[in-house]
């Protein structure tokens, strides 16, 4: 949903259910600035986060199935996922935590692909 509440302009969105991945994912997009605030609610279910959106979101989705990616694939798939090489990110889990294609290249390690965000 966060796409379609940035498409229409709202300054916040609700994402549910709430997953340790779902979080890690969003902490990934707030550090490179896509998005802002995030405030966890715990309603002693599934539980929801509330997103603050900033505007700078084109396109964000998931990849399912989660195929493994060698760390020679991150390139091919970064250049069929995303729009150009400056921007966009793909979000991989690794052993060392999930995090960016950049930071997975830089720290030498493949992993499977989880979603992108550009």
């Amino acid at each position: 949903g966060i796409c379609n509440a940035e498409k229409r302009g709202k300054r916040q969105v609700q994402v549910r259910p709430n997953s340790k991945v779902v979080i890690k994912f969003l902490q990934v997009m707030q550090k490179n600035g896509y998005i802002g605030d995030l405030e966890i609610i715990d309603d002693h279910r599934a539980g929801k986060v509330v997103v603050d959106l900033v505007g700078r979101i084109n396109k964000c989705g998931v990849i399912s199935p989660r195929f493994d990616v060698c760390l020679g694939d991150i390139e091919q798939l970064a250049s069929n996922i995303l729009p150009s090489r400056q921007f966009g990110h793909l979000v991989l889990p690794t052993t060392y935590g999930i995090m960016p294609h950049e930071e997975a290249r830089r720290k030498h390690t493949g992993g499977k692909i989880l979603g992108f965000f550009f």
